[in-house]
């Protein structure tokens, strides 16, 4: 059963084929979704295309998330080349390496400020420029962790813009909410992506969810996909201003179980 046929979605923040947007594209073309792209710098502009060409050959614009020039020219080439969209996928995020590191209180008011806008302010601009381009019923969701609402050490700055995402998935809903488009973040685990590996201590958090969490496993891009499929469906009709956890049971856990002893 093909849970989006017919259905048009944008997807952003696809860097290489290790992307969580990545995952996500995949299985909404196997769901029947028709896709788009927007990139962000020639550096990933081929990777993007190349992904575009295998998933149906939608459009590929270009869109800087800190332009408003920029954002308003991608949705008036997405409206042109693709028409309105049912499905708006956020997987944007962005701070400086240094403010990865050491303590939070070193963080600089440039690096701050650049942060929450890629990070946090990107959704609304998105929504912004999009929202009259949305069909009525369309759903949106954002990319988050769970440094948003709990200490993840080396986290740091992405912590408060993710932190900063999730109210604005919440307020998003409510003002879209009497079109009928939900709006909704997902709590992915730690994935090896290109931007995850420039969190200190990255392996180590691999390590520790993989042996405490519920589960007993890592989530991988395709785990993130499948939820996203849902919340993009019509199973998902009467749920937005939520966060949904894909990190197979990691957020449950109030303490790490004991190790255990060898035999």
């Amino acid at each position: 059963m093909k849970l989006l046929e017919g259905k048009r979605a944008l997807i952003t923040g696809v860097a290489n084929r290790w992307s969580i947007a990545t995952g996500i594209a995949r299985k909404m073309h196997e769901h029947g979704a028709q896709l788009a792209f927007s990139y962000q710098g020639e550096r990933v502009r081929d990777e993007v295309a190349k992904l575009a060409a295998e998933l149906g050959g939608g459009p590929v614009l270009p869109c800087d998330v800190g332009d408003h020039a920029s954002i308003a020219a991608m949705s008036e080439a997405l409206a042109r080349e693709f028409g309105s969209l049912d499905i708006l996928v956020h997987s944007i995020a962005y701070a400086n390496k240094e403010d990865l590191v050491g303590k939070v209180y070193d963080t600089t008011r440039d690096g701050f400020a650049l942060s929450l806008d890629v990070s946090a302010y990107s959704l609304i601009a998105l929504v912004q420029a999009l929202r009259e381009h949305l069909n009525d019923g369309a759903s949106i969701m954002a990319m988050t962790y769970l440094g948003a609402t709990q200490i993840v050490p080396n986290y740091n700055l992405m912590g408060i813009a993710k932190a900063a995402l999730e109210a604005s998935i919440r307020y998003l809903a409510f003002d879209l909410g009497d079109r009928s488009i939900r709006v909704n973040g997902i709590s992915a685990g730690p994935i090896k992506t290109a931007s995850a590996r420039q969190v200190g201590g990255f392996t180590k958090m691999l390590d520790v969810v993989a042996a405490t969490a519920p589960l007993r496993r890592n989530v991988t891009i395709e785990d993130v996909g499948n939820t996203a499929v849902y919340l993009a469906s019509p199973l998902a009709s009467a749920i937005t201003g939520d966060i949904h956890f894909v990190d197979a049971g990691f957020h449950a856990m109030g303490m790490y179980p004991p190790p255990e002893k060898p035999a």
